[in-house]
């Protein structure tokens, strides 16, 4: 499951600009090829190797089932990086293939398998392409993978609708679209709004190229709804978790103080029509 990535390359401009799609179609994929093992040296211990958080705010499904009832389901989870969320589904007996675009993601995945001692299935796929037969699927979901970081996140709720089978349920967190108005910023500075909710200009790091590094992509929540109806989803519950208490991690712009006062994570439980 190795790839080759393009050399490291320096940032030379970050911030809110419009990119043409075209540009950074491979940005996520090498993004997160490259940054696996950054990224998992950062946030694993928070993550798990086989534990299923849906967000930073550390609500977990073993506790509040967003899923539904999956013993005998077909489960598919996209944007896996390394999968921890599906391997913990193994570890439950659930039938669940977990895909991602990233192979270091993937990589990194075996890796927690063998210390698990479970074996996640695991397939390198862009979620805007499943490589699966339409209906095969009764569950699908992402923990904050694969819709932040493509400009056409239609075509993943298109794919999906495809590989559900009629009433199958389709899951997904993002970070709540009320923080693109503030700073990712977990001190006070990131409790005063600074750009126009929206303003749908994608977050951009671009190197001394003039390549797209990476990007991340708002939507707001009005957006969000339609693209899920527009492929034939019907919304049954939006989750907005609160700051628990006790809870002191920092995770980016996460933080408690800012937790206390704004949303950082919503959650789409949805299921085909």
């Amino acid at each position: 499951m190795d790839a080759d990535a393009p050399e490291p390359e320096s940032m030379q401009t970050a911030g809110y600009h419009a990119v043409d799609a075209g540009a950074e179609s491979d940005s996520g994929r090498d993004w997160w090829h490259a940054n696996a093992a950054e990224y998992l040296e950062e946030h694993g211990a928070f993550l798990g190797g086989a534990d299923f958080v849906w967000c930073p705010e550390g609500l977990r499904e073993a506790d509040v089932e967003l899923l539904g009832d999956v013993s005998g389901a077909r489960v598919l989870e996209v944007g896996a990086g390394a999968a921890q969320c599906s391997r913990w589904l193994v570890g439950q007996g659930v039938d669940v293939v977990a895909t991602d675009v990233a192979h270091g993601m993937l990589r990194a995945g075996l890796a927690y398998d063998e210390s698990a001692g479970l074996r996640t299935p695991l397939v390198v796929a862009d979620a805007r392409a499943l490589p699966f037969p339409d209906d095969s699927f009764d569950v699908a979901f992402t923990a904050y993978g694969a819709i932040p970081f493509v400009p056409d996140a239609d075509r993943i709720h298109r794919e999906v609708a495809r590989v559900l089978r009629p009433g199958g349920r389709w899951v997904f967190s993002v970070t709540h679209p009320v923080r693109w108005a503030f700073p990712d910023d977990p001190g006070a500075a990131g409790l005063t709004a600074v750009r126009p909710y929206f303003d749908r200009r994608p977050y951009v790091e671009i190197g001394e190229s003039g390549r797209v590094l990476y990007a991340e992509f708002h939507r707001t929540l009005g957006d969000h709804v339609r693209e899920l109806a527009d492929a034939g989803f019907v919304l049954e519950r939006l989750v907005e978790p609160e700051w628990p208490p006790g809870h002191d991690a920092v995770w980016g712009g996460w933080s408690p103080l800012r937790g206390a006062l704004l949303p950082g994570t919503a959650i789409f439980v949805t299921h085909r029509a």
